[in-house]
Formats: structure tokens, sequence, C-alpha cells
């Protein structure tokens, strides 16, 4: 764990086994499209994680994100049960249904008029159907925006595996080309969201009457095994031991951080800058296996004991409120601080804030007119990343072994001690 404050800135079908990207190709399978040119995309796919819809669609949606995994229903049912306390609804489908209409009503505020469809990996709509439904209506040239911001095997690179694999379940192979938007872990338009969040927070606990140093900011994300970890990002750039994923959240905590200190004069915030840190959560696996840590619960019991009255958690792992966020922070997180007398606020994911479905279309302006569109945004020295990546990016890690669970509400094999569902990145 890194501590210390920061300075101002100077039931459908289940999915099919999946293809592996040639290596002698990028990883996203098909040419990427000129940052400097116009690829002439006709249509935009929103592709998600996806998530259970009903009480029937839990279990066999779990057996989809754990597919290969020989893992029993038995043990899935410890993650059906967080999906059953809400009905059996994931809210991320919802949320991608919403967020798919605000990028169709951006783009068209701007004056561009292209489809935006919806296709997720584990549920309907699948991404195979949506890409089925583009090309039914005349669009072969698409553009994909992945729910997930950062660069690691289950958060960037298996989103582009994706794509190369509906081309092969669809039976369209060359007819269709379809390319991904860069990560965009540092653009303006996901970072803002948090800045004022934290702000907010800060602020709301001054009016408590707690002092700065009686305050921690705990950024959060979804842990991955550390040998993903480690292949993270381009293998000819050097991240030090937890890779780009590491590196990445790190530097994005730096930058809200900065950006809260460079506002402290304001009547809103208090008038010095809190400690903070960087803490994992949804760890899954078996306990032998090293992940990233260490573990939000293990964080929020540690600051308790060292004196800290307060604490700010801030989910910049995630694009939206999805099961992850509110099973695994506002359910378990809220709890272990409650039961230490901890003081505790989780700030909103981006989610539909006006400044990040903007930041988005600008992602997708960006390669549908490079010509014309502002210079590409990053906050972060780590940044922009690049719109294709590079052979041995972000591969997978050692093998998991079969029978290995996954842990949280949102199914992702990057999650902590017991089922996960994963709807952050997988």
């Amino acid at each position: 764990m890194r501590w210390g404050k920061t300075r101002p800135a100077r039931s459908s079908p289940a999915r099919p086994a999946p293809t592996s990207v040639p290596e002698s190709q990028p990883v996203d399978g098909l040419v990427p499209a000129p940052a400097a040119e116009p690829a002439g995309y006709d249509a935009v796919v929103l592709l998600g994680f996806g998530g259970p819809e009903g009480q029937d669609d839990v279990i066999p949606f779990l057996r989809n994100v754990t597919r290969g995994r020989g893992i029993p229903d038995a043990r899935l049912e410890t993650v059906a049960a967080h999906y059953r306390a809400s009905g059996g609804v994931s809210p991320v489908n919802a949320q991608n249904r919403a967020l798919r209409d605000a990028l169709q009503t951006e783009l068209a505020a701007r004056g561009t008029f292209v489809p935006v469809y919806w296709g997720n990996r584990n549920w309907a709509p699948y991404l195979r159907d949506a890409v089925t439904a583009a090309v039914d209506a005349g669009h072969t040239r698409l553009l994909a925006l992945t729910t997930s911001a950062y660069s690691s095997y289950s958060s960037c690179r298996q989103y582009r595996e994706d794509l190369a694999e509906a081309r092969c379940a669809t039976g369209l192979g060359d007819a269709v080309r379809i390319d991904a938007v860069r990560p965009y872990f540092d653009h303006p338009g996901f970072v803002a969201p948090f800045v004022l969040g934290v702000r907010s927070a800060l602020a709301d606990f001054a009016r408590q009457g707690l002092a700065p140093d009686d305050v921690h900011v705990l950024f959060t994300t979804h842990s991955i095994p550390m040998a993903d970890a480690e292949q993270s990002g381009p293998r000819e750039r050097s991240f030090g031991a937890g890779g780009a994923y590491d590196a990445q959240h790190r530097a994005v905590a730096e930058v809200v951080m900065a950006a809260v200190s460079a506002a402290a004069d304001d009547d809103t915030v208090a008038d010095a800058t809190p400690a903070w840190s960087l803490a994992f959560q949804s760890r899954s696996g078996p306990p032998e296996m090293p992940w990233l840590e260490p573990d939000v619960n293990d964080v929020i019991v540690v600051l308790a004991a060292a004196g800290t009255r307060a604490v700010v958690v801030v989910p910049i792992g995630f694009i939206s409120d999805h099961m992850e966020v509110s099973w695994d922070l506002d359910t378990e997180a809220a709890a272990t601080a409650a039961a230490h007398d901890l003081g505790f606020t989780r700030v909103s994911t981006p989610g539909l804030h006006r400044e990040f479905v903007a930041g988005l279309v600008d992602l997708v302006l960006e390669r549908l007119t490079p010509a014309t569109t502002p210079e590409r945004c990053a906050l972060t020295a780590l940044g922009p990343w690049t719109d294709a990546c590079p052979v041995g990016c972000c591969e997978k890690g050692p093998a998991r072994r079969p029978g290995t669970e996954p842990s949280s509400p949102a199914g992702n094999p990057a999650a902590q001690g017991g089922p996960s569902s994963g709807e952050a990145h997988r």
C-alpha cells in the first residue's frame, strides 16, 4: 500500500468458447484505425460485461462468467445470493442501456448521426448479436467502446479478443471491421466526476467538524492476480511490480488528489488535503495465488486502529454503480467501517455524469473524425494510451487451475475469496 499526502499540482444461449487472438496480429485481432485519418466507421458498439435480469438468469449467467473453470453450481450460489437479494437483477444492464441512449443523444447533439449498439460478453444482448444486428442494418465498420477504462487482460485485452471472437462467431469474417477506442483511464471526462465527488465528500465531513487529518481518502479498484498485473501494458515499458494496471490507478488517484488540493482554498472544501491510499476489492481464486493487495476491508480496519475517524471510498476502477460496487463497497466495506466506528461515504462512479458521457463521445470522435477533433486528452504522464495494443500487451498470467472460484457479486475472476461476479472488468 502507498500511504501519504498528495501535494497540489504544479436465459440466453451460453457464449462460445473464447478464441485466441493470433500473436502475429494486434490484440484486437484486426487492423487498427490510424489515429491521423478517418476510418469510415459507421456504427458504435458499447461492449459490456453483462448481468442477470431475473432469478432464473442468475446461475446460467454465473456459469457463463466462470466457463472453463470447473466451478460447481453449489459454489456459484455463494455469489448468487448477492444477486438474489436484489431480485436476481444486476443493475449493470439498466446502466448500460441508459449509457447507450446518452451516447446516442450526445453524438446527435454534435452532429454525428451514427447508431449506437450494445452487446455483452456474458449475457443478453450478446456482442455477437449486436454485431449481427449492425451488419444486417448495413453497418460493417464498427467502433467499440468498452465499459472498462484501464489496461489488463480482463479489463482491456479480453474485450478486444471478444471483438475478434464476434467476427468468427457470426461467420462475418472480413465482411466486418471492429476496432476499439483506447483505454481512457486518464481522460478528463472519466476523472472529473471523481474529483467532484471527493471534494463534495470532504466538504460534508468538514461540516460535521472533522479536520483533514481525521479523514482518509481510500481509492479502490478490482484486484487481479499479480501474474496478470505484471503482464499488463506494453512489454517495452516499465511500470513496476503491479504493471500498467497498478500504475494507471495510482496515477489517476494522484491527479484526483492534486485537483482537490488545488481547490483547497475554495469554500466548498477543507483547507488541507487528507492522506490517501489505493486498495483493492473483489478478490477471487485460491488463497495461494498472489493477488494485488491490500484489501479495502483490511485497510479500513488499519485506518480505524490508527485513529482515523472517517473514510472517503473512491471506486476509481469502475465506470458505474453495478453489483460489485453496491455489494463490495456499499454493503461489505460500509459494514466494516461501521463495526469499527469509522465514518464512511462512497463517492459515485461516473455513470451518466455529463462530463463522462461527453468524454466518451470525445473518444469516439477521435476515431470517427480524427482530422477535425481536438488534441487527444490525457491527465497523466502515462497517456494518452494508444489505439492499438502491441503484440504481447496485457497477456494473461499463468493459467488458473480448474475449480477456482469467482468472488464477489460482480463475477470477475479478478474478484475476493469466494465466487465473484466481475461486472467491472470481464
